[in-house]
């Protein structure tokens, strides 16, 4: 774990910096299921923008840099996590979990968190079982069905 990264509420003013660490952080994904042409890799600015009026963004701010995110919305169903990314280089110290956990407090009163992963992505299916989410479906994409989506679900029992 790296000593200190501070998990803060992202503003408007970080997305491209978001956006630049998203294109980073997913270009393995990418190269995983031979597609290039995923959507957190072809996100303009100005799509994230969009996202930011409907969602809350995380950040990971470690020594004054964005090193990772997370954005999080909610219904009256469900609390959706999504676009969990942390910088290739600062990948396996616990950042991840610390932007799902503050993720989730974020709506501690939802009846459930739902993401979405790669069925390939091993290491992300692997936190999210660690942090109590159980797989719950898939989703095929027809436009690449080598890309396909594991539903996981995690219901809350506050």
């Amino acid at each position: 774990m790296i000593d200190y990264v501070e998990i803060l509420i992202a503003d408007f003013n970080d997305m491209a910096d978001i956006l630049e660490l998203q294109k980073l952080a997913f270009a393995s994904e990418g190269a995983l299921y031979h597609d290039s042409d995923i959507e957190p890799l072809t996100q303009t600015l100005d799509s994230i923008h969009e996202d930011f009026k409907n969602y809350i963004f995380l950040k990971a701010v470690y020594n004054n840099t964005i090193v990772g995110s997370v954005k999080i919305g909610n219904t009256s169903e469900y609390c959706w996590v999504g676009r969990l990314m942390v910088n290739p280089g600062f990948q396996n110290k616990g950042i991840g979990r610390k932007l799902m956990i503050a993720a989730e407090q974020q709506y501690p009163d939802a009846k459930q968190y739902l993401l979405y992963t790669g069925y390939k992505s091993l290491k992300n299916i692997k936190l999210y079982e660690s942090l109590g989410y159980i797989k719950s479906g898939d989703y095929c994409n027809d436009r690449n069905p080598e890309l396909k989506l594991i539903k996981m679900v995690k219901r809350n029992m506050y």
